[in-house]
């Protein structure tokens, strides 16, 4: 964008790497970059490859709400200014972290019907969080509008990690704290990054120190419709939108059965389907933020009464759990893992919290 003189805020530095075919650039972030000048810096990341900053970004827009997560994780929430769809970003779990908040009625919207170039000229953002792939393989747009928004509003950097289902993503793939550590380069936020670290290690340790030898088989389920005859499957695979699941060491029970993931374009698998897979759980995935309560008299209510459903071992037994939400940085997933630890294992782990919430908030605040 141009200033009041005529020049344009961002100077194009450098960016290198396996998609140099992007032309994707890297700038001058903003005239709140004055304090980091002469600071230059670069970070490289897959699919974009090297990019060169000149100062830390106070603006940045993700499109998916890990990123958002991990965002905010490193203490630069003031700075996020849009989202792709508010529903999709579990802001409501921050309400148990004194201090932290986002309120995601504030963000900008980028999907609305859609997601063209204007809101990212609107929002003017010093970076974008996002895999250009996605921008392309995903929301339909050109190489050449992914090439016009980094040259002339700010650079892309990100990777798709969510779903291990897209056969476009071709290049490496990141962990969820491989792509934190990428954000805390970005955010020149090394110290948070540790401090999360070390406390999710702690977690992971204290689960597998505790948790049963048995290694259930679950079925990861949406809803078709509100009263569900049938639902879309989403496989347990290496997309973070799994690491909860596969930090307990579960089974995937639909790609056992040669299910087709729904984010590789799979179809729905009705209640015989089920039937014939059998699973030892069934875990449902709502978009929101969806109370124990809501979950028994809506998701588990209706398997129990329902004359097909109600034959699965999983809801003869009463292992029908919430799967938590699609997207989950380092934040979101304490509380995704600590919910499906109860709803698993309710004997070890029911009834108390898995991670320290003050703990979180102090990282965030800066208070490692």
């Amino acid at each position: 964008m141009a200033t009041d003189d005529g020049t344009t805020r961002r100077t194009v530095v450098k960016t290198t790497g396996a998609l140099a075919g992007l032309g994707i650039g890297a700038g001058c972030l903003g005239e709140s970059g004055s304090s980091n000048e002469g600071s230059t810096y670069s970070v490289t990341m897959e699919p974009v490859g090297e990019v060169e900053f000149d100062g830390v970004p106070e603006t940045w827009l993700p499109y998916t709400a890990d990123y958002a997560d991990m965002g905010v994780a490193l203490g630069q929430g003031d700075g996020l200014v849009g989202i792709g769809q508010a529903h999709l970003y579990g802001t409501h779990y921050y309400d148990e972290l004194p201090g932290v908040s986002v309120d995601a009625s504030d963000l900008t919207e980028l999907w609305d019907g859609g997601t063209g170039q204007e809101v990212f000229y609107e929002l003017d953002a010093d970076v974008h969080l996002i895999d250009p792939n996605f921008m392309i393989n995903r929301l339909g747009w050109s190489r050449d509008e992914v090439d016009e928004i980094a040259d002339t509003v700010a650079p892309f950097i990100g990777n798709t990690i969510f779903s291990a289902s897209y056969d476009w993503h071709d290049y490496d793939r990141y962990t969820l704290y491989e792509a934190f550590e990428k954000v805390a380069e970005l955010f020149q936020e090394r110290e948070r990054y540790e401090a999360f670290a070390t406390l999710h290690d702690e977690v992971i340790a204290d689960l597998e120190s505790r948790r049963p030898d048995e290694s259930p088989s679950v079925a990861v389920l949406v809803p078709a419709s509100a009263e569900p005859e049938e639902f879309y499957p989403y496989l347990i695979n290496e997309g973070t939108q799994s690491k909860h699941w596969a930090d307990l060491g579960v089974r995937d029970a639909l790609g056992a059965n040669d299910i087709e993931d729904a984010q590789a374009g799979g179809g729905t698998v009705d209640y015989e389907t089920l039937l014939e897979i059998d699973p030892d759980v069934i875990a449902v995935r709502q978009q929101g933020q969806v109370t124990e309560e809501d979950f028994e008299n809506g998701i588990v209510s209706s398997l129990r009464d329902h004359d097909v459903a109600s034959e699965l071992e999983a809801v003869r037994n009463d292992r029908v759990v919430y799967a938590g939400m699609t997207y989950q940085g380092p934040i979101i997933h304490l509380f995704q893992l600590e919910r499906v630890a109860q709803g698993l294992f309710p004997d070890t782990f029911g009834g108390e919290d898995l991670f320290d919430r003050q703990a979180v908030a102090n990282i965030v605040d800066g208070n490692t």
